[in-house]
């Protein structure tokens, strides 16, 4: 006897045979009850009756306590997912909007640049919990923006004729042909074969070969994006760390973080290593008559410079460490795999020779009129003619595109946040609030520097936050007794160090950000984090330096 014990009914299937009348299926179910012994419980019911030579076959009835036979229905259909975006992050970022929106306007600023602030401020919330992808928030900006009358459309999508958001997406080109040819893995597993015993030996090679290339290159994004970027990414797939399959920290999260985060003090070091250094020279003459020269620059940044470099990447080390620290045999295994690999391919050899072309235009495209996203469309250009990059790939890079878009679009509100006034009335406000405060200038100047560095937040490129804020900050510092000469110094190093704040900050953020190894909130803490040591390192080993030399 086989037994089967059912919980409030049971399926049981029953069909006559092929040849047996209909009238079985009544003999059948009689047989059944006359052969069976039932007894009820509150929920159940135990059947017990004899299968192995019962007509009964495939259940189609079910049978239920009352012992009334039904047909069976089917189960109900899953409700569909949600495909949209996150309700509670996309009412927080609206609710932010809303609320600055109806506060009201302070003295001093426009109706419409309190709304562009609200506007920019609810993004800013979007971008940060993300209840869309950040291209789609930054396109829901622009898009109330529009909708409000507080931008035009020309002013509102301006920023996509600028060539930074460009640039950087043309690096994110290269970088699919510097791993798709192969090249990328080349020089990785070089890399590994002479610093990769460990993790920490590897970063810091990064970190000093784009220290050392970033006085000839003057732009960051063109530096982190179509140097570093694909160098790094190749680095990490050859280390078997991957986005999307659970392998991001055992070295790209780290090593993707270090190398933005020193990529803003490499730029800090030399007049030329970042395209809007030459601007805070010129209005350090315009507003005090004093030189900042290439070796001014260099001596008075080479100490706290150095300092930054090696200190950052152990702090993130330690705050942030890699799953893998140690690979004895990474070198070994390297070699091998250089060994597998052969001799260098035609794809491989033309697309070296392009990245030379473009990096030697970016060095010495000055002299010859030729800027950097220029020579990179040039560059790009060489790939698509010899197939080594396809159009239709560079279609499929959709982190490209996203980053293009929410990058033109914070660059353009932030831009118009300046436009309308919003910053020079900040400045103003600022300036007040600490000349009377009647400190002694060290304290007031510290006061001016954290004011002057953390505002940038509310900047997408670090030339925009130097044009608004730099000159009425050094005017006020010397007013109140810093030295002139030092006072603009330390601005103008700052303004190198705090694109480290954000993904939007500077240059290389978007490029480091896109990679997709670090998370938002993560990007963002640790940024913050980091901009502590920073301030640290250049006030407190840069200040006994600067003092040693004389700046002040």
């Amino acid at each position: 006897m086989a037994s089967l014990s059912l919980t409030t009914s049971v399926n049981l299937n029953f069909r006559s045979h092929r040849h047996s009348p209909p009238s079985i299926l009544t003999s059948q179910r009689n047989n059944l009850r006359s052969t069976s012994s039932y007894s009820h419980k509150p929920s159940s019911l135990t059947l017990k009756f004899p299968l192995h030579n019962s007509p009964i076959q495939n259940p189609k009835f079910i049978v239920k306590s009352s012992a009334a036979v039904v047909p069976a229905q089917a189960p109900a259909p899953a409700p569909e997912p949600w495909h949209g975006a996150a309700i509670k992050p996309l009412l927080a970022s609206i609710a932010t909007g809303v609320i600055l929106w109806f506060v009201p306007v302070p003295s001093g600023v426009s109706r419409n640049a309190w709304q562009l602030l609200s506007i920019f401020l609810a993004t800013i919330v979007g971008i940060i919990t993300q209840p869309l992808p950040l291209g789609a928030v930054a396109l829901m900006g622009l898009g109330a923006c529009v909708l409000t009358k507080t931008l035009t459309f020309a002013a509102a999508f301006s920023a996509f004729g600028d060539p930074i958001p460009w640039l950087i997406a043309l690096a994110f080109f290269f970088a699919r042909g510097f791993i798709k040819t192969g090249l990328g893995n080349r020089i990785a597993y070089q890399f590994v074969k002479l610093f990769g015993s460990s993790s920490l030996g590897l970063g810091y090679s990064l970190v000093f070969s784009e220290a050392l290339l970033a006085p000839a290159i003057p732009s960051v994004s063109a530096r982190a994006g179509g140097i570093f970027l694909p160098l790094v990414k190749s680095l990490c797939v050859a280390c078997g760390s991957n986005v999307g399959d659970g392998t991001e920290h055992k070295l790209g999260s780290w090593l993707m973080l270090t190398c933005f985060q020193t990529s803003v003090i490499s730029s800090s070091m030399f007049l030329t290593a970042m395209a809007a250094n030459p601007l805070s020279a010129n209005l350090t003459f315009n507003t005090i008559q004093q030189t900042i020269g290439w070796t001014d620059w260099a001596v008075a940044a080479i100490v706290p410079g150095i300092v930054s470099l090696i200190v950052v990447p152990l702090v993130l080390y330690l705050i942030y460490p890699p799953s893998v620290k140690s690979s004895p045999d990474a070198p070994k295994l390297a070699q091998e795999k250089l060994e597998k690999m052969g001799p260098m391919t035609k794809n491989e050899i033309i697309m070296g020779a392009t990245l030379l072309l473009t990096v030697g235009l970016w060095i010495f495209g000055g002299m010859l009129g030729v800027d950097a996203v220029t020579a990179a469309i040039l560059g790009l250009s060489v790939l698509l003619i010899t197939g080594v990059v396809t159009w239709k790939e560079c279609l499929a890079e959709s982190v490209a595109w996203d980053t293009l878009t929410w990058f033109a679009a914070l660059i353009a509100m932030a831009g118009y946040l300046n436009k309308y006034g919003l910053i020079s009335w900040f400045s103003q406000t600022v300036v007040k609030f600490v000349g009377g405060l009647g400190l002694q200038w060290q304290a007031s100047f510290g006061i001016l520097v954290l004011l002057y560095f953390y505002s940038h937040y509310f900047f997408a490129s670090g030339a925009a936050h130097i044009g608004a804020m730099f000159t009425a900050f050094l005017s006020v510092a010397s007013a109140l007794g810093t030295p002139p000469l030092f006072g603009a110094m330390v601005l103008a190093f700052l303004s190198n160090l705090m694109g480290g704040l954000t993904h939007y900050g500077i240059g290389s953020a978007p490029v480091f950000y896109g990679a997709n190894y670090v998370p938002l909130g993560k990007w963002w803490g640790y940024g913050f984090i980091i901009s502590v040591v920073n301030i640290i390192i250049w006030l407190g080993v840069g200040g006994v330096w600067w003092k040693f030399i004389g700046l002040w």
